[in-house]
């Protein structure tokens, strides 16, 4: 089967009419909706002024929390919730079914969420974000149902909370020099803060990172958390924030516990956790880390290793999916169909051991700015596939690929849900989203040939050839799933075909490499007048060039820079297949080849390569 792509399909036409009032709606007509109800009706051919809409809360309604029906007439909208948050939601699809000039279909809508957390954490402790931006983002994520806001206050480089008791947390002087220092927010700014998540649906949970990820505490007093006069400096001020911010606003508190050794990790825990109860929050942690003091604490699951949960949930309370990946570790293409294929908490529905997920951005090197942050990672082309999961539930389609990290057949019932995603996706870029960073573009449809791995200047004759799918390849999925050796070098080659019914110039989006935000490891920019690593892109046997680097050669890294000078050097846009200037692909009427070599150049690099048509 060799699948055709066709640049000049509208992907988002079934979405972009508007029927005017007492015209005819055909069913494909209903707007993009994300996440898409749990059930909904068409009750009338037409589409109709948004008039009169009553709101009730109903605490008896035959749905779970959060649940609502609304139901759309010529004289206006009903909405009847089961709470609150409820009514929130529906107004949320209420505003996504209302179109450009004002009208919404005849609808009836009955919808609830499958699991009752859905989060997204942002790190502010590594990068500071004002709270004007972080407004604009919790807005965001209301649009999308996400109603949990967890925020990491804390990490190496900073303490961001005000302390009255410690004044030197908050001294730019122990904090790591160009990461915001001095930088903080005051108590009355964190209170604004959750009063306006609070409105919009959404619950905010403080994190206080804790006894790792705090070399600022070290500088600040010259011994670590863990020491028992860290632990005495840590309780009051935990008692201080704690008094300034009420259990009605933050009920729950995360004390991180990952990434450290200490000698008395149980008697920290306990400590860490009493404290907390003592104050009437429940405590959350991060698994794996230091050992969860009770059952009741919730532990946050961030290992991606097969069998994690299912071998660490018995018996050890309930817990929060954050392992299906954190954003700044994969590219915003290959993420899409990650998240959206991802089997929530490994079950169909929520129940009161899995609770849910939380999306989670980490901004380990030093950012261009809080959009950056946003632009470099996908944050809202991740958000969106994450909400469409946590909220619908279900179980991962048939056709799934064994390695997540691997697009499915676009004609397997995985591959026909990614495509259906893609096109309300799309309008959602080109809809309420066209204001933000959204560096992703639909590609589920595209069909590889791509070789297994040999050494440099193989050629293509003799190799052994497999079928993928998606704009961005992952080779070392590819490797994994095939089962073959993993090289420190060589190259793939893969071939495409594209298919336009005229001579012309199409943008792609080209690169040979996505460094995480993470750790960094990347073979850089290319060197001027060749493609990152040295690969290469040819369409009907001609060369295509790379873009005039600004900065050939730079940015190769073959080791981890955490804690190195090299992680303060923020990402620019041509280190990012996604976020540089496309390329220029010139096309002619009728069938073009689209050859790719891919090369690695040295054993830690991410082996990836990627073109997407715009």
């Amino acid at each position: 089967m060799k699948r055709i792509f066709c640049f000049f399909a509208l992907c988002a036409a079934a979405f972009a009419a508007s029927a005017a009032p007492k015209d005819a709606m055909p069913k494909h007509a209903l707007p993009a909706l994300i996440p898409s109800p749990q059930r909904i009706e068409i009750t009338g051919p037409y589409k109709m002024p948004l008039l009169n809409v009553k709101v009730k809360i109903d605490t008896t309604l035959d749905l779970p929390a959060e649940g609502y029906v609304l139901e759309t007439y010529k004289k206006g909208v009903r909405i009847t919730a089961r709470d609150e948050r409820g009514t929130v939601w529906a107004r949320q699809t209420l505003r996504q079914l209302t179109d450009e000039r004002g009208l919404v279909p005849s609808v009836r809508i009955v919808d609830w969420p499958a699991f009752e957390w859905r989060g997204f954490m942002h790190d502010t402790g590594r990068n500071f974000i004002s709270v004007e931006e972080l407004k604009k983002h919790i807005d965001l994520l209301s649009q999308y149902k996400i109603n949990l806001f967890h925020w990491h206050l804390t990490d190496y480089p900073a303490w961001r909370i005000e302390s009255r008791a410690f004044p030197q947390l908050n001294d730019p002087i122990y904090q790591r020099p160009g990461r915001d220092q001095g930088k903080f927010y005051t108590y009355g700014e964190i209170r604004d803060v959750i009063a306006y998540a609070r409105k919009k649906g959404i619950l905010v949970i403080p994190e206080i990172d804790m006894p790792g990820h705090s070399t600022y505490f070290n500088s600040a007093f010259g011994f670590g958390m863990a020491d028992p006069r860290g632990m005495k400096v840590l309780e009051e001020a935990l008692d201080e924030f704690f008094e300034e911010i009420p259990v009605s606003d933050a009920p729950y508190i995360h004390i991180g516990s990952d990434e450290v050794r200490i000698p008395n990790p149980k008697e920290f825990m306990h400590w860490a956790d009493s404290v907390v109860v003592a104050n009437g929050r429940i405590p959350m942690v991060w698994d794996p880390g230091l050992p969860a003091a009770s059952r009741g604490t919730i532990r946050q699951v961030w290992s991606e290793a097969p069998g994690y949960v299912a071998n660490h949930t018995e018996g050890r309370g309930p817990f929060v999916d954050s392992y299906m990946g954190y954003l700044n570790n994969y590219d915003p293409i290959s993420f899409t169909p990650r998240m959206l294929l991802h089997n929530p908490c490994d079950r169909a529905e929520g129940d009161s051991v899995a609770i849910g997920g939380i999306l989670c951005l980490w901004n380990d090197t030093k950012a261009p700015g809080s959009e950056g942050i946003v632009r470099n990672s996908g944050a809202w082309s991740g958000l969106l596939p994450f909400a469409e999961r946590f909220w619908r539930g279900g179980l991962t389609p048939e056709g799934a690929p064994e390695n997540p990290n691997l697009f499915p057949n676009p004609e397997s019932p995985a591959g026909r849900a990614l495509i259906e995603f893609e096109e309300r996706m799309l309008a959602h870029k080109n809809g309420q989203l066209r204001d933000e960073p959204f560096c992703w573009w639909p590609n589920a449809s595209l069909e590889w040939r791509v070789s297994e791995p040999v050494p440099f200047g193989t050629g293509t004759s003799d190799l052994a050839w497999h079928t993928l799918y998606g704009g961005a390849i992952d080779v070392d999925a590819m490797i994994a799933t095939l089962r073959l050796p993993r090289p420190d070098s060589g190259e793939v080659w893969a071939e495409t075909i594209l298919t336009v019914p005229h001579d012309t110039v199409i943008l792609a989006q080209v690169g040979f490499e996505a460094p995480s935000r993470s750790n960094r490891i990347s073979p850089g920019i290319g060197r001027q007048g060749e493609w990152e690593a040295g690969s290469g892109l040819w369409v009907n046997g001609v060369a295509v060039e790379p873009p005039v680097w600004n900065e050939p050669g730079a940015y190769a890294f073959h080791f981890n820079t955490w804690a190195k000078p090299e992680e303060e050097l923020p990402y620019t846009d041509e280190q990012l297949f996604w976020t540089r200037q496309p390329s220029e692909i010139p096309l002619r009427a009728g069938r073009n080849v689209i050859r790719i070599c891919s090369k690695k150049v040295f054993p830690g690099q991410h082996w990836i390569f990627a073109f997407i048509p715009r």
